[in-house]
């Protein structure tokens, strides 16, 4: 096994940090839920010209699917990355593919990026950010096509090793 696993583990670790940050941010909110809905509030009240009646509770929603979606994703990808870890995928494709699909754990970074700086600029202005679309698209990105690579191995046999004579 510690033979497979050396093939994944670059992958395997950003699946299991992006699962600690997950599961981190949702204590968090059981300890400290007041200090996150003070900051919101605080940020709103500062400035104001950029909020509406909508604000506090959408940018609190984005702090929770940032929780949700790194718990969700990272859950789903380390049955992703097992299911690389034994499949007949090239051995030397197999790194890259895990962190592909470990990329995935910069998504729900998008929505925490959101939730910190939409109180000091607004929720547009937050979505369109530099840094939240780059997390979006490279998370989104990089998980669908490591899903993609897998896919094709699994039910169409591509990047197989060829066998030698």
């Amino acid at each position: 096994m510690n033979k497979e696993i050396k093939n994944v583990k670059i992958g395997l670790f950003l699946v299991i940090l992006t699962l600690f940050f997950g599961i981190t941010l949702g204590g968090y909110f059981g300890i400290a839920e007041d200090v996150i809905k003070s900051y919101i509030s605080e940020g709103i009240a500062s400035n104001p010209d950029v909020h509406d009646s909508k604000s506090s509770s959408k940018i609190w929603r984005y702090a929770q699917r940032s929780h949700f979606h790194a718990t969700g994703i990272a859950a789903f990808s380390i049955g992703l990355v097992i299911l690389l870890m034994f499949s007949s995928i090239k051995t030397n494709l197999k790194p890259l593919v895990s962190i592909l699909i470990g990329l995935g754990g910069l998504y729900p970074l998008s929505w925490f990026t959101m939730f910190v700086l939409a109180p000091s600029i607004g929720r547009d202005a937050a979505h369109q950010h530099l840094i939240t679309e780059i997390l979006a698209y490279t998370g989104i990105g990089g998980l669908l096509l490591g899903l993609t690579i897998l896919s094709a191995n699994l039910f169409f046999n591509c990047f197989t090793e060829t066998p030698s004579n």
